[in-house]
């Protein structure tokens, strides 16, 4: 740790997953058990009334998206997430949508939006090679998926570092709302091995006090859902931190 690793900008970015037309709160990656979210910010499971009750918390940089329907392979939420689009115009937006083709990625571009490639959506690490340079390497975001500390996808995504694009993010799916806290082992791991990329941390934020340490040890941001709708992290930690 230095005194430069402390000045480094942190991205705190909130989540919004949805599954049937509504916000969901996500557990451990048990995605059969999620329901519409009961949140301390907003009254209603509605995804453009849980963003703007976000951002008027807060006004975030970024909003990450989960189709979960999407990923699952049953429809998807493009309507409601272009909707989102337009309620939050000066938003960066990542929707993660099962994404695994340029096909795939066509109509969330077309929206102005950054592509997440989710690991476990991936079949073949060349063929996700080949995609993040079609794409472009600036609108993809590169999601590695970790559920009970297993890697989900293949094994060359993950081996293969000199191929992830400049984001990438590590996933602990069985930390996602569990308040356990990140994994700091895995995300030191990936930080070793792929210096210069800016990686965020997603799963298991506890408080400001683990967003801290997370951008002490030189993680570029962290994907935040239970935290917020809890009101475990105050207006005043967020920005603290992202100045």
């Amino acid at each position: 740790m230095n005194s430069q690793t402390n000045t480094l900008r942190f991205d705190a970015i909130p989540v919004i997953d949805l599954m049937e037309g509504n916000v969901v709160r996500a557990k451990r990656g048990e995605r059969h058990a999620y329901r519409a979210i009961a949140s301390s910010l907003c009254d209603s499971p509605d995804p453009v009334k849980v963003a703007h009750a976000l951002f008027e918390l807060y006004p975030f940089k970024t909003l990450y998206i989960a189709d979960l329907d999407a990923i699952q392979r049953r429809g998807n939420h493009l309507e409601t997430v272009a909707a989102l689009r337009t309620a939050l115009p000066q938003t960066e937006i990542w929707i993660d949508a099962g994404i695994a083709t340029v096909a795939d990625c066509k109509p969330w571009l077309a929206l102005g939006l950054h592509c997440v490639l989710g690991s476990e959506s991936q079949s073949d690490a060349d063929d996700t090679r080949r995609l993040i340079e079609q794409a472009g390497p600036q609108q993809v975001v590169l999601s590695l998926d970790f559920a009970e500390g297993l890697r989900k996808g293949p094994d060359a995504l993950f081996d293969n570092a000199q191929h992830w694009p400049d984001r990438v993010i590590a996933m602990t799916l069985a930390r996602v709302g569990s308040y356990e806290g990140p994994d700091f082992d895995l995300l030191q791991n990936i930080l070793h091995r792929a210096p210069g990329r800016s990686l965020y941390a997603a799963g298991g934020v506890r408080d400001s006090g683990d967003l801290q340490a997370l951008k002490a040890m030189g993680i570029a941001g962290a994907l935040l859902a239970s935290a917020l709708h809890d009101r475990k992290l105050a207006p005043e930690h967020i920005a603290s931190l992202m100045q």
